[in-house]
């Protein structure tokens, strides 16, 4: 994935658009828009980071999960397997970025009210005591579409494709605009690259 953030208007339609395909809980943002200014009065402007699980080409997260549960597919994507994860919480703290969630219990928006019917219907996938993240819509794009927060930006600030291949939209931008990993020194070789601002 890239993300312009030249192009980011920090809208959180990702956010949402994450949150209402996923059905996470309470709390758990598995894409998220940090909010940040830069410069100084008069000149401030606010500054937008989106964020999401990197998929790293050598996830840390992979190599510390003791049952096999954190995979990275041949497509690069990193998955967990729900029925693997026994909430060990390891994948988490080797994850430099922050993206994984612990699923203490499933918690919906109107708590005194008990769960929403679109609520109860997506706690039916999580699982207690597991571990979840982003997946990128991993069957979105088994069906040949996009994920969820690609499509949705209002801006798009947002593309998806084929890092592999030098002709893909996102490796000809990466080159053309000079895109970025974020911490690249830590070596993890991140799947999402920014484009300046």
């Amino acid at each position: 994935m890239v993300i312009d953030l030249r192009r980011c208007v920090g809208c959180d339609a990702c956010t949402l658009a994450c949150k209402q395909k996923n059905g996470t809980t309470s709390g758990v943002y598995w894409c998220q828009v940090l909010k940040s200014e830069v410069g100084k009065y008069p000149n401030a402007r606010p500054s937008y980071t989106p964020l999401l699980c990197m998929h790293c080409a050598n996830p840390a997260c992979v190599g510390v999960c003791p049952t096999g549960a954190s995979v990275k597919r041949a497509d690069g994507i990193v998955v967990i397997d729900q029925d693997k994860c026994i909430g060990c919480r390891s994948c988490m703290m080797a994850c430099p970025y922050d993206a994984r969630y612990f699923l203490k219990k499933y918690q919906g928006y109107y708590q005194e009210e008990g769960l929403t019917a679109y609520e109860a219907a997506h706690k039916a996938g999580k699982v207690k005591g597991t571990i979840s993240k982003c997946n990128l819509c991993v069957d979105r794009v088994e069906a040949g579409e996009q994920p969820a927060c690609v499509q949705t930006c209002p801006s798009k600030a947002r593309f998806f494709g084929n890092l592999d291949d030098p002709e893909s939209q996102v490796a000809k931008l990466i080159v053309s605009r000079g895109g970025y990993q974020l911490h690249p020194e830590i070596g993890t070789d991140p799947s999402v690259y920014y484009l300046p601002g």
